[in-house]
């Protein structure tokens, strides 16, 4: 997929108030400082499309942007460590679990990895809640570039072991590098065949 136009439309906290969900939706969400927004302007070849910071929890709205005017690419708030108040954390978890449970024209939901690090107990949890509510979702690796060929193997078979202690199949992964943009090709492909079977009138029936 070619990324012609990528225009960010609206930020807010509140489902309701998101575009009409009238194209397929694809969100992104990870631990915060995993990379995602720079994962985002990497797949969007747009360096300032999201807001990048070395601070963790920049990303505090839920942010669309419109892609190719096809389809949404979100940017969803960091979960985990990020410096705030644990009130503004209990908002953020209900402003991402109402847009999660209740957004029907979101194709997929990828899971942000940071490849460097055991499995963590916040990321299982995470992906966890996916399956017991039925989301479909993808995992991203990032900052795989930080690390060598061996060590990025070994990394990855470990997460796979954790995640088959409680599930009978893995979920769609993917291995990202937002520096040398490896994995940009697989993860648009993946999109663009997913955004393919949306159905609008579907989706207005489930509506009514």
């Amino acid at each position: 997929m070619q990324i012609r136009q990528a225009t960010f439309i609206m930020s807010n906290t509140d489902h309701n108030k998101c575009p009409e969900a009238r194209m397929p939706e694809f969100a992104f969400i990870g631990r915060s400082n995993v990379g995602k927004s720079s994962l985002i302007n990497m797949l969007c070849e747009r360096r300032k499309l999201a807001k990048t910071s070395v601070k963790p929890g920049k990303t505090q709205l839920i942010n669309h942007f419109l892609i190719n005017d096809e389809w949404y690419l979100v940017d969803l708030p960091g979960y985990g460590y990020a410096k705030v108040s644990q009130k503004d954390r209990a908002q953020w978890q209900i402003m991402i679990n109402g847009y999660l449970l209740n957004r029907l024209n979101l194709m997929c939901t990828f899971i942000l990895i940071d490849s460097r690090i055991p499995p963590q107990k916040i990321d299982e949890e995470m992906i966890a809640s996916f399956g017991e509510n039925a989301l479909p979702f993808a995992l991203v690796f990032t900052k795989t570039d930080k690390l060598k060929p061996a060590q990025l193997k070994a990394n990855l078979e470990a997460y796979k072991t954790a995640l088959l202690e409680n599930w009978e199949e893995l979920p769609p992964f993917f291995v990202s590098s937002a520096e040398t943009s490896l994995g940009r090709d697989e993860i648009l492909d993946f999109i663009d065949e997913s955004r393919k079977v949306f159905d609008v009138d579907a989706l207005n029936r489930k509506e009514d």
